[in-house]
């Protein structure tokens, strides 16, 4: 199969519009493979730069138009006002200064007000933010904005912890590393509630 064919096979890649965006990075993809000396004509290099291509608009997905999560929202109409929190939720992400892996879970919560959202919306968040060149304090931030802004809830709290490769590949190559990264709003900065969130995540 040629280049072109691997490119706008629409089993992987959908419309004809995204085909022609495949063939476009791909083709820088190519020069930073011959500038390396990379011998293109290896049967495992052959299509990887059309490959790499397609992984970058899987992963950067976020970008694009109208990518943003439809989040309906519903009446509280049993008037509960205590945390609702998600936990140890898994995202990956690319990191905006090297462009390699970082990965790790989140946990989210939040104090409703007159608005709650369905629990599966939690990760359907986290990932659209996840899904583009992101730094994790970045991440952190416009996942509680989302909701601060979107639900009006009397409180909301995210933690992230994740491993960067670009700490344990590269650089001071120190593997293992966890970094945590927090950030809160309204009810949440009472110590108390801070207090009651931490000890949800110590329970299993």
């Amino acid at each position: 199969m040629s280049i072109l064919e691997t490119a706008t096979d629409t089993s992987g890649t959908g419309p004809a519009v995204e085909s022609e965006k495949v063939l476009r990075i791909a083709k820088h993809v190519r020069g930073l493979l011959e500038e390396l000396g990379l011998d293109q004509t290896d049967p495992h290099l052959r299509h990887t730069d059309v490959r790499v291509a397609k992984m970058y608009l899987e992963m950067f997905q976020g970008l694009d138009e109208g990518a943003e999560p439809q989040v309906t929202t519903f009446p509280n109409d049993e008037d509960y006002s205590h945390m609702v929190m998600e936990k140890d939720i898994p995202f990956y992400s690319l990191c905006a200064h090297h462009l390699v892996p970082f990965y790790g879970k989140a946990h989210i919560a939040y104090i409703p007000d007159q608005r709650i959202i369905g629990l599966s919306k939690f990760a359907r968040i986290l990932d659209f933010y996840a899904r583009r060149p992101q730094l994790q304090e970045r991440l952190t931030e416009q996942v509680v904005r989302y909701f601060e802004e979107e639900l009006k809830p009397r409180g909301a709290m995210v933690v992230i912890e994740a491993r960067h490769l670009c700490v344990e590949m590269r650089g001071v190559k120190k593997p293992g590393v966890m970094t945590v990264t927090s950030a809160l709003r309204g009810a949440f900065h009472d110590k108390a509630v801070r207090e009651e969130f931490l000890d949800l995540l110590r329970h299993t």
